[in-house]
């Protein structure tokens, strides 16, 4: 779980569609923090508009239910609360960006200052006397925000809002973006295929590959989803790697004289030395590498069942603390070193007594785990599936 009921501004249940015999979302387990923003970040055709369209309203799911502010969704209750941008905004072209504006003023019964409160948000004053059919894409992208924002909403569900703009426009709309919920108290929930534009604006990010939500929790987690790597002697390597197992570390791997460890504080990466030389072993490096969110993103959603089909449930690690029947641990990420791919190595043990395994050419995921037991970080997990 990611936050508790009361923080959470929407949340979804088993939440799924067909269309005939196609399944295009499966079971997705929405849970979005408050007063944040949200990147709902999956390749094209993965599910991400229809997810926002159940969301609000516009598409009806086929299982499942959705909660927004804390109760079951009504649309008129709800979507008063509600502003939004899904796929390119519309407009009347002969009108000027305000008279655009006024119409949908009109329509929710709101005051005429408000319009110029939401032009004065997205930057768009300056062009408000314009007609709409001279505005450039990026001008249109804010006229859409602008739509959006009418009415001070407390939640914004933004469909892939930087789609064609130029580099200039992409940063104009995600400086925007990003300032709404420190500057206005807005959570934002943005989808997005670009890793680079989610990377920069999320605080709390899903990942959606073939209708399935295979991740979500902070941006951060995913960032600090590193390893250590032991640099020795070759011939130190392998002999090292049994003895640290023997005591209860956690080894992913032995390659070229590397041995590939979780990720540990620095505490535990003190203790981690000290045992090594206490062993005798030399010590060339020791240093934690961490893989791009592209890495993580190709990882997680090579792993992604096809489209319509149920997700497989997942042990979860050996020392894991138990979690609840809809939180399903991913499968076991790759990770490679920078400049070479995953080569076999040694799995590590679990005991003393256990024999070294025949190498594979994974690494085990992630995590804080040591002989002191301390709390695992739980990496990867299918959500709601």
């Amino acid at each position: 779980m990611l936050n508790t009921r009361q923080h959470l501004v929407v949340r979804s249940t088993g939440l799924t569609k067909r269309y005939g015999n196609a399944e295009v979302v499966s079971g997705v387990g929405l849970e979005v923090p408050a007063r944040q923003v949200y990147g709902f970040l999956g390749p094209n055709g993965a599910g991400k508009s229809t997810t926002m369209k159940m969301l609000l309203g516009l598409t009806r799911p086929t299982n499942g239910s959705v909660e927004v502010f804390g109760e079951p969704f009504s649309p008129g209750r709800t979507l008063a609360r509600v502003g939004s941008l899904i796929e390119q905004p519309s407009f009347y072209g002969h009108l000027t960006g305000r008279e655009n504006l006024d119409i949908v003023r009109r329509v929710k019964h709101l005051g005429a200052a408000s319009i110029d409160q939401a032009l004065d948000t997205v930057g768009l004053s300056h062009a408000a006397n314009k007609q709409a059919r001279n505005y450039s894409l990026g001008m249109k992208q804010r006229l859409g925000l602008a739509m959006a924002l009418l009415g001070e909403p407390e939640l914004l569900i933004l469909d892939e809002p930087t789609n064609g703009l130029d580099p200039s426009g992409i940063h104009e709309i995600r400086e925007l973006i990003t300032s709404l919920p420190a500057s206005r108290g807005i959570t934002v929930m943005v989808s997005s295929h670009l890793l680079s534009e989610i990377e920069q604006m999320a605080d709390t990010i899903g990942i959606i590959s073939h209708g399935h939500l295979l991740y979500q929790g902070p941006l951060s987690a995913l960032a600090e989803a590193g390893h250590i790597v032991v640099r020795t002697r070759p011939e130190q390597a392998v002999p090292t790697a049994q003895t640290l197992a023997a005591q209860g570390w956690r080894v992913s791997s032995v390659q070229d004289g590397e041995i590939i460890m979780p990720a540990y504080d620095d505490d535990h990466v003190a203790r981690l030395v000290t045992t090594l030389v206490t062993a005798g072993t030399s010590i060339y490096r020791v240093e934690l590498r961490r893989r791009s969110l592209e890495q993580i993103f190709l990882d997680i959603t090579e792993q992604a069942p096809p489209q319509g089909q149920p997700s497989t449930q997942q042990q979860p690690p050996r020392g894991a603390p138990h979690q609840p029947a809809h939180v399903r641990q991913a499968p076991v990420q790759r990770q490679s070193t920078p400049s070479q791919a995953p080569a076999p190595g040694y799995p590590g043990a679990q005991g003393p007594r256990r024999a070294p395994a025949r190498p594979v050419p994974t690494y085990t995921q992630a995590a804080y785990q040591d002989p002191a037991q301390q709390t695992a970080y739980q990496g990867m997990r299918r959500v709601g599936a």
